[in-house]
């Protein structure tokens, strides 16, 4: 996952910042040139009209394509202030104004600009070469083609460590592959002959011959592309709270502008009323607060790649989990070992951890660890195959050891038909001895262990409205686990289109928050008003969130939104405290008792207690969170 630019080096980096710099530079030049060699006129003012003219234009263009959007509400007071100051002649107080506006949107910039995009981090993952076999086998000749031109049919060669070109079946050879960076599933599956593969997924140690069942336009990872390409041409607009506030302000400032012009028949007196209105404690104070919760949430192991996001955190009303490595632990164990009658446990789970040691299947390393917990010796084994679709056998100790599913023990053996649990709940593995059916392994992903306390916490704590499940996994699966932490919504079985149209729908009625750790979740992520990825283990899943929680603890997720709720306090501070310091001074403008010049001046130490008021945000310490195991 790549890290984002310091804000500050961003800073200067922007134009606007660049611009923010030359405006500083002119003052003191100017002042250099009035004060120390007693200059007056256009030989003292050049270098502020240059700053305006270069720096400001610019500046001043970006704002009104803003004001016809309508997005410019907070900027469209400090443009109307430099055009008064630069008609009235007024160089330096529409040279600070453009130091003010000009600094404000370089922060902004700073604070949202992303390091990378979502989709380009697809592209760069997504597999472009393919290996298309001119015969059946491994053995013929191959040709590298772009995977466009592979077409359905085709037989491709798919080499260790590769990424899998195009969804297809396995014709020839026998290994695994990782298909966690698409699933969400934290399992490497096992692939043999008739083995269903999908695009995207990463091979492991063996070749594999496939053959191509879908064009790579329709492979699944290419949809997942698709779906993720609409979610983000589609996220709802957020209007930032600078907006929000400064719409309102600037008519409250240009009345009191009229009123001056109007009482006093000077010009000057409107002038003087909207440059102390110049609403800098929206366009300064609120990125300053942005940035400070960025490196507050840094301090706690949380990467915030979107900071906008930060407005909204505190006011989300429905909040959806992934199943897998979110409320769970993403990785299986073992629940319960049913047994055939005079059956010995310990020893039916040593002869199956044995045989596991060869298999790649998803949960091989959970048998194997069972058996481990229980500090059991693992018998030899002679002879190990797997047969497609039938299971893994294994020779130990003289006896035949099979591991397969319910339907083929029950085919090789129909006196367990009475014998099996009726029904499970979760992920199985029936063992067989010498083709006598011997014990029924049962194994689940078990939720964390504070993820029922930090459900019940959402609400009372953080005015979740709604929480939910929305999750690929079986439906017995989803609703083991939503039973188990207390929620009572549960989608399982969801496709990524299908998240995204669940995100899509809630976001009509509120806010929203989709917590997520695998590629399948990126398009939900994009669409949510805030979308969390837990963990680093995906660039795409961490490009498409807006914030990362890189140990994936319930507990960070905490921090997160109080660090959200904290950063929208205190900018609201900021902001509100500005505007009504900026009030007075206006209404004190329109009896004359400030000038221009001087209403700059008073402008600017508003603008510094409101930085200061908001850099408070990164000085928290001690524990932010409330939650608590």
């Amino acid at each position: 996952m790549s890290t984002p630019e310091n804000p500050w080096v961003l800073f200067v980096k922007s134009r606007d910042g660049l611009t923010a710099v030359a405006a500083l530079v002119a003052i003191l030049l100017h002042l250099v040139l009035w004060l120390v060699m007693s200059l007056e006129g256009l030989q003292a003012d050049w270098p502020l009209v240059a700053v305006v003219v270069l720096g400001g234009g610019p500046l001043m263009i970006s704002v009104l394509r803003s004001v016809v959007r309508s997005k410019g509400g907070a900027d469209l007071l400090a443009a109307i202030s430099i055009i008064t100051a630069v008609l009235l002649g007024e160089w330096l107080v529409a040279t600070i104004i453009v130091l003010m506006l000009s600094g404000g949107q370089a922060l902004e910039e700073a604070a949202t600009r992303r390091a990378t995009s979502t989709l380009d981090a697809l592209a760069r993952r997504s597999p472009t070469i393919a290996h298309r076999l001119f015969g059946e086998t491994l053995a013929d000749d191959t040709e590298e083609v772009p995977v466009d031109e592979i077409r359905v049919g085709d037989r491709i060669a798919v080499l260790p460590h590769e990424l899998c070109p195009v969804d297809g079946e396995v014709v020839a050879g026998h290994g695994a592959m990782d298909e966690s960076y698409l699933t969400g599933e934290p399992y490497v599956v096992s692939k043999s002959v008739g083995s269903s593969v999908i695009s995207g997924a990463i091979n492991s140690d063996s070749a594999l011959t496939i053959e191509a069942t879908a064009l790579p336009q329709d492979s699944r990872y290419a949809k997942i592309v698709g779906v993720l390409r609409q979610a983000e041409e589609h996220r709802p607009a957020m209007r930032r709270l600078a907006d929000r506030l400064g719409s309102w302000y600037t008519l409250i400032a240009l009345f009191l502008g009229g009123v001056g012009w109007v009482l006093s028949g000077d010009p000057l007196r409107f002038l003087a009323v909207v440059v102390v209105a110049t609403p800098c404690p929206l366009l300064i104070g609120v990125p300053v607060a942005i940035i400070g919760a960025i490196s507050l949430a840094a301090r706690r192991g949380i990467i915030i790649k979107n900071p906008g996001m930060l407005e909204n955190t505190s006011r989300v009303t429905t909040v959806m989990f992934d199943k897998t490595g979110t409320l769970t632990y993403g990785r299986p164990v073992i629940t319960a070992i049913d047994l055939a009658p005079g059956v010995d446990e310990n020893k039916v789970l040593a002869l199956a951890a044995a045989v596991e040691h060869y298999s790649r299947h998803p949960l091989a390393s959970a048998i194997i660890q069972g058996a481990q917990a229980r500090g059991l010796e693992l018998p030899a084994v002679t002879e190990v195959s797997e047969r497609p679709g039938q299971g893994l056998t294994g020779q130990v100790g003289g006896h035949t050891i099979l591991l397969t599913n319910r339907k083929t023990t029950i085919t090789l053996d129909s006196a367990s038909a009475g014998l099996l649990p009726h029904t499970s709940a979760g992920m199985e593995a029936a063992v067989l001895i010498d083709g006598r059916y011997a014990a029924l392994i049962q194994l689940r992903d078990e939720p964390r262990a504070s993820a029922a306390d930090f459900i019940a916490h959402l609400p009372g704590k953080h005015d979740v409205e709604k929480i939910m499940i929305i999750s690929g996994d079986r439906e017995s699966e989803a609703r083991y686990l939503a039973e188990k932490v207390g929620i009572e919504e549960v989608h399982a079985g969801v496709s990524p289109e299908g998240k995204l149209a669940i995100v899509e729908d809630y976001n009509q009625r509120g806010p929203t928050m989709f917590l997520g750790d695998g590629i399948n979740d990126a398009p939900a992520m994009a669409a949510a008003t805030v979308g969390v990825a837990m963990g680093a283990g995906s660039d795409i899943t961490a490009e498409a969130a807006d914030a990362v929680i890189l140990d994936s603890s319930l507990e960070r997720l905490d921090d997160l939104l109080h660090i959200g709720a904290r950063m929208r306090r205190i900018a609201l501070q900021s902001a509100l405290g500005g505007m009504g310091l900026s009030i007075i001074g206006m209404i004190l403008a329109v009896f004359g008792l400030l000038t221009p010049l001087l209403g700059a001046i008073a402008q600017e130490v508003i603008d510094v207690l409101a930085i200061l008021n908001s850099a408070r945000v990164a000085m928290a310490r001690g524990t932010l969170a409330d939650f608590e195991k």
